[in-house]
């Protein structure tokens, strides 16, 4: 029981290795934090529709996320602006246009896991 951290030893474990696997498992406690953060940053069914719009589409402007997702431009400007914050979502000016690319590979990755719905109608 290597891993158990010492305020949880005078607990007694079923299968000791298999508690120590679990430990393990979970990992760094900062690694959680940053992952559940960007699992609260995908929780939004507008958020998720922008960053797969962003991730299938390539740089893409406010307006014509708007267009395709069919949320308002102010609401598209608001969570673009909380997806730059944290790093996820990278603008780039183009002349008199901000353009917005998925920046987090990590994201990106998880996005490509998901099966790709087709168009609603």
């Amino acid at each position: 029981m290597h891993l158990i951290p010492e305020g949880r030893t005078r607990r007694s474990a079923i299968d000791e290795h298999t508690v120590c696997d679990a430990i393990a498992g979970i990992g760094d406690h900062t690694q959680v934090r940053a992952w559940a953060e960007r699992f609260g940053l995908l929780s939004d069914p507008g958020r998720l529709s922008l960053l797969l719009a962003l991730h299938r589409a390539g740089p893409i402007a406010v307006s014509d996320l708007a267009l395709a997702t069919g949320i308002r431009d102010t609401a598209v400007s608001q969570a673009l602006r909380l997806l730059r914050a944290s790093g996820t979502v990278l603008a780039e000016k183009d002349g008199r246009v901000v353009r917005y690319s998925l920046r987090d590979p990590e994201i990106a990755a998880l996005l490509d896991s998901l099966p790709a719905a087709g168009p609603m109608v």
